[in-house]
């Protein structure tokens, strides 16, 4: 009998792999996602201090203001835009995109987009 490995295992050793690589600094901080039933977050993390710089998710009033769904693909850009909003406030242009092995896709590609419209570079 064959048995198949959970989806959620298989993203966790994706996201293994790809943090091997990717290192947040602080010149160029890491764009962290995370993308659960309900909501969007994404989160700038400087990983040579431990800290997070800056945040953004759809639990936010000032983000789901605008929002009639949370977890669909115009919250993703909401979150997307938001994110690279505070990040140009805190003088961030760069980052290191972390897509903590979500398939390059639907919310998680949204999300980058937004991000990348709104002044982000990576």
């Amino acid at each position: 009998m064959v048995s198949k490995e959970s989806r959620a295992k298989i993203r966790e050793n994706k996201h293994r792999r790809i943090r091997h690589q990717l290192q947040g600094t602080a010149s160029r901080p890491r764009l962290a996602v995370y993308r659960s039933n309900n909501n969007m977050y994404a989160q700038i993390i400087n990983d040579e201090e431990g800290r997070t710089l800056v945040s953004a998710n759809t639990l936010q009033k000032d983000v789901a203001a605008d929002l009639e769904k949370t977890n669909d693909v115009e919250a993703a850009k909401a979150v997307g835009t938001m994110i690279a909003k505070r990040a140009l406030e805190a003088g961030i242009k760069t980052v290191v995109f972390d897509r903590a092995g979500y398939i390059y896709h639907g919310k998680v590609k949204a999300l980058a987009d937004a991000a990348r419209e709104a002044g982000l570079e990576f």
